[in-house]
C-alpha cells in the first residue's frame, strides 16, 4: 500500500486531479453494478474509495501548503 501512495505523490497536482474524477465515476459504476447485485463489486468498490480518498487527501495537502 505505501507504494500505491508514493506512486500518487510523484503525480503533478493536474493528474491527480484527472485521477480523481476517473475514480468517481468508477465508484458510481461501481455502486449501480452493487445494486444490480453484481458480487464481484463489493472488493472493486472498496478499493477504488480507498483510492480516490487517498487522491482526495493528496490534493488538500497540497492546497494547504500553498496557503
Amino acid at each position: 500500500m505505501a507504494k500505491r501512495i508514493e506512486k500518487m505523490r510523484d503525480q503533478n497536482t493536474a493528474e491527480l486531479n484527472e485521477r480523481q474524477n476517473e475514480l468517481a465515476e468508477q465508484v458510481f459504476r461501481l455502486r449501480f453494478q452493487l445494486s444490480t447485485g453484481q458480487a464481484e463489486a463489493v472488493t472493486k468498490l472498496r478499493s477504488a474509495r480507498k483510492d480516490l480518498a487517498r487522491v482526495k487527501t493528496l490534493l488538500r495537502e497540497r492546497e494547504l501548503r500553498k496557503a
